[in-house]
């Protein structure tokens, strides 16, 4: 994903231009303190203060100049408007949230009322058009057909969350005024791996595998995750 991130960013901005980022649910701060390392200025919103405490560890042990790039923020990501004026950053991203979010639409809105003309907004979601194929794999076939008629699923935290679909979110995307510019699947083979698995030893191969997939029809029609990238108009 953060491959795909990197493509859309660099086939959108200048190449060197430091930009405003906003991560929303940025959870322990991975793709914040990455683009934050890449010479953007990020701000990370998380409500959850594990997840805070974290990030801040983390970002602990940077050079100051790292450190002075990334601002973190507790708080919820549908107070967004609370926090920044409109217009405030050239990307937002939302990975993995609005799997937890009941109501996405208002979150949706607020974040795109935060890019500014031509801003990037990257979001991360379960696709709800392939949640039969993980039981499928697994031959859990009662939980295979079940997963066809619903966008509700049972995650490995073992909490009930939801998914979206990408026909829904094009649609949703175009009426916040942040229309779909690309679409990727992720993790199209390496959904079922055991979770704490070790990477194999051809791990390069297997990341080319999946950014392959993640951008061939049909492959990326079935991964479990979506990776959308709008773009404010």
């Amino acid at each position: 994903m953060a491959r795909q991130l990197d493509e859309q960013i660099v086939g959108r901005f200048p190449v060197g231009r430091r930009l405003r980022v906003l991560d929303v649910g940025m959870g322990q701060g991975t793709q914040a303190l990455r683009l934050a390392r890449a010479g953007h200025q990020v701000t990370g919103l998380e409500q959850d203060a594990t997840m805070v405490a974290v990030a801040r560890e983390a970002l602990s042990g940077e050079p100051e100049g790292i450190r002075a790039r990334m601002r973190i923020i507790e708080g919820d990501g549908r107070d967004t408007g609370v926090h920044f004026l409109p217009g405030s950053f050239d990307v937002v991203l939302c990975h993995g949230v609005l799997m937890y979010v009941e109501e996405p639409d208002p979150l949706l809105a607020g974040l795109a009322r935060m890019l500014a003309p031509g801003g990037l907004l990257s979001l991360l979601v379960r696709n709800g058009d392939a949640l039969a194929i993980r039981p499928g794999l697994s031959g859990d076939w009662s939980g295979a057909l079940a997963a066809f008629d619903t966008v509700s699923y049972r995650n490995r935290l073992g909490l009930d969350v939801r998914a979206d679909r990408l026909k829904d979110l094009t649609s949703t995307l175009a009426g916040i005024g942040a229309p779909l510019h690309a679409w990727y699947g992720v993790r199209v083979f390496t959904d079922t791996a055991a979770d704490g698995a070790e990477a194999p030893a051809d791990v390069e191969t297997l990341l080319a595998v999946e950014e392959k997939a993640g951008r061939t029809d049909p492959y990326r029609g079935v991964a479990a995750l979506l990776h959308l990238c709008g773009v404010r108009g």
